[in-house]
């Protein structure tokens, strides 16, 4: 068994190339795909290389999708036909059948793989928008009138593009009102962009998941079929189980011991609660919480309070290390013209979240810096947030 670099520069040709590897690694015959973005190279990565050497694959694997690397060094995670296609049919199944695709993401993450493959597995040809100059509304429309008709029609996106084609309107908007649904995923997806897409007909549907899941495995705070969540006692991180899961890290036996297993069960870096009826409301990574003279606070629940503030845009929470209170919760926050001050904005969150949860920094900015697809870059903005604190 080996593994095949495979460049993607998110083209419909590279696209077309890799839907042919997945297809054959897939189905059994040909070499594991590993996408990488164009300009990566064809030598794979050494602990891909060095899991190669010692024929320390799993059995059935067929694609390896690298994580972002938001805590270190990205991983590489085994994928096996086996699980993709169980999430390829799982997600048909939640979404009404199987049906056309559109691709409008980077094609090596994991949500781009899994648009091409449940494309592939629907017996559907996969509809590329082309992002080589980055996602634009208006391409949207246009790869959108490639598709079939007749058939039902999905896509899947993070919520910055989501909110481009809100803010763009008219044919991009349309055209996305007409699928049957849209996934979004990524990141949190603020509630008034859900209301506002939903407004305009768009059916999004928000995702959890993760490439140790292959992608998303909880759609509208409700597990797959077949995908079992459950919460560590104590802390409350998000466990997932099920056959969606990935075989672990190729050249990182520790680090897959320490989250894999036992069983198809994955423990995730999330806290989380449940609802009486299962439904599991995603409060934010373990890592992120800050701890702020004794008091915990969860930067997810301050940044949904800043953003159900009427004006403002965009959000992100961290925290900075401070001599007396250990941390200090600190805000970067992106607003428009008619946002209130930031005695109001605070006034939010203590109404909110209380007392401890109060940014004692709050610092207006452009946009958030982003890492991957449209997830915010917390490192990066806690060096921002850092300068201005002590600039």
């Amino acid at each position: 068994m080996a593994v095949q670099a495979l460049a993607v520069d998110g083209s419909a040709g590279s696209v077309t190339r890799l839907a042919a590897a997945l297809r054959s690694a897939v189905d059994g015959n040909g070499p594991a795909v590993l996408p990488v973005r164009d300009g990566g190279g064809p030598d794979l990565p050494a602990p891909v290389a060095r899991a190669v050497a010692q024929g320390a694959l799993p059995e059935g694997l067929a694609a390896v999708v690298a994580t972002s690397g938001s805590t270190g060094e990205p991983k590489y995670v085994a994928l096996t036909a086996g699980a993709l296609a169980a999430s390829a049919a799982a997600t048909h199944a939640r979404l009404g059948g199987p049906g056309a695709w559109l691709l409008a993401l980077p094609a090596e993450h994991v949500a781009g793989v899994q648009v091409v493959l449940r494309a592939l597995l629907a017996g559907t040809p996969c509809v590329v928008q082309d992002v080589r100059e980055g996602f634009r509304p208006d391409g949207l429309a246009r790869a959108t009138g490639r598709m079939a008709h007749g058939t039902r029609r999905y896509t899947s996106l993070v919520p910055t593009q989501l909110a481009r084609v809100l803010d763009h309107g008219g044919a991009p908007l349309y055209a996305l009102a007409g699928y049957d649904a849209v996934l979004v995923g990524g990141a949190a997806l603020d509630p008034r962009l859900r209301e506002r897409a939903l407004s305009h007909g768009v059916r999004v549907v928000t995702t959890y998941g993760m490439s140790e899941t292959c992608g998303g495995c909880v759609y509208d705070g409700v597990p797959l079929d077949g995908v079992e969540v459950t919460l560590e006692p104590g802390d409350g991180r998000v466990v997932l189980g099920g056959p969606v899961v990935a075989a672990g890290y190729l050249g990182a036996p520790r680090e897959t011991a320490a989250v894999f297993g036992p069983g198809p069960r994955f423990r995730t870096g999330d806290l989380g609660a449940l609802a009486p009826d299962g439904t599991l409301t995603v409060l934010g990574r373990a890592d992120d919480v800050v701890n702020t003279g004794g008091e915990k606070v969860a930067p997810a629940a301050v940044e949904r309070a800043l953003l159900a503030v009427d004006g403002v845009r965009a959000a992100c929470v961290v925290g900075l290390p401070d001599d007396e209170w250990g941390q200090v919760v600190a805000a970067l926050v992106v607003t428009g013209p008619d946002a209130p001050d930031d005695d109001a904005l605070r006034a939010a969150v203590r109404t909110a979240c209380g007392r401890a949860a109060v940014p004692r920094l709050l610092h207006r900015a452009g946009a958030v810096p982003e890492r991957g697809i449209g997830k915010p870059d917390r490192a990066a903005v806690a060096a921002l947030l850092g300068g201005v604190r002590h600039g």
